[in-house]
């Protein structure tokens, strides 16, 4: 089972991007998904999260311009990143999540990442 995220690219600052997670072997309607993203020297990093009953929850540092929505019928969660930032460049992935005493954790191999560079 692997999850396939795409859509990113280079983007000025103040720029625009969606991204996109597709699954053929996870039903994504009954699992809570997440986006992560790890910048060069940085660790990987919890940064969205959807959870199967709809409730929605951003880290403080892309809260407001960054939405997590996922389509059930296609199967595919989206990051929409509006207000792009150079520090916003990273590799983004997407990944299945549990939730343990109130952590969240990922639980899939991580599968190849999708590139967001934001730069003049």
């Amino acid at each position: 089972v692997q999850l396939q995220a795409s859509g990113g690219g280079m983007v000025h600052p103040g720029g625009s991007l969606r991204l996109s997670c597709a699954s053929s072997g996870i039903v994504f309607s009954i699992n809570t998904m997440g986006w992560y993203r790890q910048a060069p020297g940085k660790q990987r990093e919890l940064i969205a999260i959807s959870t199967d009953g709809g409730v929605t929850n951003y880290t403080d540092s892309v809260k407001g311009r960054f939405t997590i929505s996922r389509d059930n019928l296609k199967n595919i969660v989206y990051l929409q990143m509006n207000s792009l930032k150079p520090e916003d460049t990273a590799v983004y992935y997407c990944n299945v999540l549990t939730n343990y005493s109130g952590n969240y954790y990922y639980i899939l191999n991580w599968s190849q990442g999708t590139q967001v560079t934001v730069s003049s």
